[in-house]
């Protein structure tokens, strides 16, 4: 059967610190043949880039998370820029609007948010988009951004409307599904998703969090993204391994730098 690739996953948290090699092993014996660990601070860019490093298939992001941006108002957009040098960087973010805690200031969120399209557009690496009760505040930085240049990107973890998920799609943008979808309270959300074109989908654990059913409650792995894969396969009403195939073949073309090394 083709493998799966976990899209967004954040593997130097605490949650992993007594585990973390079988947490690899268990993944990569799962059918999941890559992974991509997401920065979400400035303290985690030296830490996840070597934990890619040190792993074959095991990629990574940088940027600032917006429930960080406060702390990181100041950060120097260069630096960032010299991370994206390193072939295990195939990402920008994970960065956006979160407007439903608002960690931070609105404003320093935007600035950020802006500031990461612009790396984005520069190194044609895809922008890793977090937003949460911001769906009319990015799609219109989306299109403004836009206007001024190409940059790619992904919408991780979907939970948003239709209006924004058919701007993504505009703007070729691809959609990434975590286990939220398998939750029972997620109509709405399977309702918004259920016409999305099968090559513009993405799935991932946002681990450790969001467990999918039917492991919902714990701690959440990159090995149960085959949960969400295999739900999200009955819910399009297509064979598991054309599912696989797809979204897999979907993360190369987005996230065109990594190689995914067979052996």
């Amino acid at each position: 059967m083709s493998y799966l690739v976990d899209t967004h996953c954040h593997l130097i948290f605490e949650d992993f610190s007594d585990d973390l090699d079988s947490v690899i092993n268990n993944a990569f014996d799962s059918n999941v043949g890559g992974m991509i660990v997401i920065s979400t601070q400035e303290k985690e860019f030296d830490p996840i880039l070597s934990l890619a490093q040190k792993h074959k298939n095991i990629f990574c992001s940088i940027g600032i998370h917006p429930h960080s941006a406060q702390s990181h108002s100041n950060i120097d957009k260069e630096k960032i820029l010299e991370y994206t040098n390193n072939d295990n960087v195939v990402g920008i973010g994970e960065t956006g609007l979160d407007f439903y805690y608002e960690n931070s200031d609105k404003k320093v969120q935007l600035r950020l948010f802006k500031m990461h399209i612009d790396i984005s557009r520069k190194t044609q690496l895809p922008i890793i988009i977090h937003t949460r009760d911001a769906d009319q505040e990015t799609i219109e930085i989306l299109n403004e951004e836009t206007k001024k240049g190409h940059f790619p990107g992904v919408i991780h973890c979907f939970t948003a409307g239709p209006e924004l998920a058919s701007a993504a799609l505009d703007l070729g943008f691809y959609i990434s599904l975590s286990g939220i979808v398998t939750f029972k309270n997620a109509a709405n959300l399977r309702e918004t998703i259920k016409n999305i074109p099968l090559d513009r989908i993405l799935v991932e654990t946002d681990s450790p969090y969001l467990s999918p059913e039917p492991v919902r409650g714990g701690r959440n792995e990159p090995a149960n993204v085959v949960h969400t894969a295999d739900y999200l396969a009955d819910f399009y009403n297509i064979e598991k391994d054309l599912f696989y195939k797809k979204t897999t073949n979907n993360f190369h073309k987005l996230f065109n730098k990594a190689e995914i090394i067979n052996e």
